[in-house]
């Protein structure tokens, strides 16, 4: 079992490193390809930020490891808003862009909405998310991405002239060894993951909520409180919102179109506390200092996924 959980950390490392490598790779040759920031930003970097979701997903998918799949997502999203900004609030608050208030939370709300929808079979008779539920997601991921560039061609920033000295090697070296590091990475930890719960006699639903989800969403942490300690908070948050919608609309879509997945009920809880969380902070935004999250309603995020956590688990082991 400690085999195991080495292997499970050396594939979060290869899975963080293999996506930096391959957005550094990528980002590269667009620049010198002259592709504008715009689509660089809409593209690589978006899928950058999502590839560990997206590789441990497809590979747990491809498996036939459901729970996984569902787990990944919901508490990766889960642990994005409560524990993420409930950890950068606390360190600055958030002060937050109108658009972000009106536009951004509640089309992560929305997306929350039709994944418990779909997984449901409330709009169609079949429980889990279907071949064809993963092209409505798709499709609404490809609305999401036309929304963001509309919002970005209607605020448009200068364009700067970039000199790339990069040989092609090494461009083409970060992609390919980013590549190997993600599908590495990708397949350790679902299998050593799977491993772990059978011996233990744990759930594949709580290592998904728990280990897999923190671990995939380690890029974001990072990103989120690097950016609150420089004070960006149109980044901090842009960040998980972003992270949350694509996580669902973009992961869940491949996932589903892989191999169909099959869904509990018990998800549904994990679902209310996303969609509960998602309400908040926007009602967050009208409490205390407008359009800010205060420091006490990131406490109030961080407990409530403290207490929610301690909870599963507890539950988990009885």
């Amino acid at each position: 079992m400690l085999l195991d959980g080495f292997l499970i950390i050396v594939g979060f490392v290869l899975l963080i490193k293999g996506a930096d490598w391959m957005v550094n790779g990528s980002t590269l040759l667009a620049k010198k390809n002259r592709i504008p920031d715009l689509a660089i930003g809409l593209t690589i970097v978006a899928f950058g930020t999502s590839a560990p979701e997206l590789v441990v997903n497809t590979v747990a998918s491809f498996e036939n490891h459901s729970d996984i799949v569902l787990g990944n997502i919901i508490g990766s999203n889960n642990f994005n808003l409560f524990m993420i900004l409930g950890i950068v609030g606390l360190i600055f608050p958030i002060v937050v862009q109108s658009s972000t208030v009106w536009k951004e939370i509640p089309i992560s709300f929305l997306a929350a909405v039709v994944f418990l929808v779909l997984a449901n079979g409330y709009l169609f008779s079949d429980i889990g998310l279907s071949r064809i539920d993963g092209i409505i997601l798709l499709l609404m991921f490809l609305l999401f991405l036309f929304y963001i560039y509309k919002q970005m061609k209607s605020d448009p920033s200068s364009e700067e002239v970039v000199i790339i000295t990069a040989s092609n090697y090494k461009i083409w070296g970060l992609i390919v060894l980013g590549l190997i590091g993600l599908v590495i990475g990708g397949k350790l930890i679902v299998d050593n993951a799977v491993t772990i719960a059978s011996d233990l006699g744990v759930s594949e639903k709580i290592i998904g909520l728990t280990i897999i989800a923190a671990g995939t969403s380690l890029p974001e942490l990072m990103t989120s409180v690097v950016a609150a300690m420089k004070k960006n908070s149109d980044i901090a948050i842009g960040n998980i919102i972003g992270s949350n919608i694509f996580n669902i609309f973009l992961i869940l879509s491949v996932s589903s179109l892989v191999n169909p997945i099959t869904f509990s009920s018990v998800f549904n809880t994990d679902i209310y506390l996303l969609l509960g969380g998602t309400l908040f902070l926007f009602v967050a935004m009208f409490t205390g200092k407008k359009k800010t999250l205060d420091r006490w309603e990131s406490g109030v995020l961080l407990l409530v996924f403290i207490g929610y956590t301690t909870y599963l688990v507890g539950k988990e082991l009885q």
